[in-house]
């Protein structure tokens, strides 16, 4: 059996997701660079909001651990944040993990690949990103704040709303435009 890819992206200079395409059909990608060096990587918008909330409460335990620790500013430039071309990505991400380096103070943002169901899972790619707290931080925020410019939820539901209409199970799916 042939060993699992791993990647270490150690340190990373950048890290970032973005989204293509029009809200409600668009695809979010995480991109970390190193050097001239990238990866990108397929994920779910969910992921990207999980991952955010996950790393708040991560950080703040690390700073809990060790209270000398300096802030980790979350502070971006958004022309800085959206991906670079070519967009080529490795594979799809299954699962997201965090993880931290105290003696280097750096954050591990593992991404592990999407496989069918009947695949092994041993044979899931891996990808590390090694980042400060503060380039998590700002990629986290700029993340939540990508997510917020889709399809407006539905007051009713909580789900997004499609722009030819919602089919929302609170009003027992009646379709009616604009909801």
């Amino acid at each position: 059996m042939p060993a699992r890819e791993e990647i270490d992206f150690r340190p990373i200079t950048h890290i970032t997701v973005d989204a293509i395409g029009q809200p409600g059909n668009r695809v979010f990608y995480v991109q970390g660079w190193q050097g001239e060096r990238n990866i990108t990587l397929i994920v779910e918008k969910v992921q990207i909001q999980l991952l955010a909330v996950g790393l708040e409460k991560f950080l703040a335990e690390i700073q809990e651990k060790s209270p000398a620790l300096p802030p980790a500013p979350a502070d971006y430039v958004e022309e800085e944040m959206h991906i670079g071309l070519p967009v080529d990505p490795l594979f799809r991400v299954g699962e997201l993990g965090l993880g931290y380096d105290t003696d280097q103070d750096l954050v591990i943002l593992i991404a592990r690949e999407l496989l069918e169901e009947d695949a092994d899972p041993q044979q899931a790619r891996e990808v590390r990103f090694w980042c400060t707290r503060s380039q998590m931080r700002a990629m986290c925020r700029w993340g939540l704040e990508l997510v917020s410019r889709g399809r407006p939820n539905c007051p009713q539901c909580g789900e997004p709303m499609d722009p030819e209409g919602h089919f929302c199970p609170r009003k027992n799916g009646h379709k009616k435009p604009g909801q």
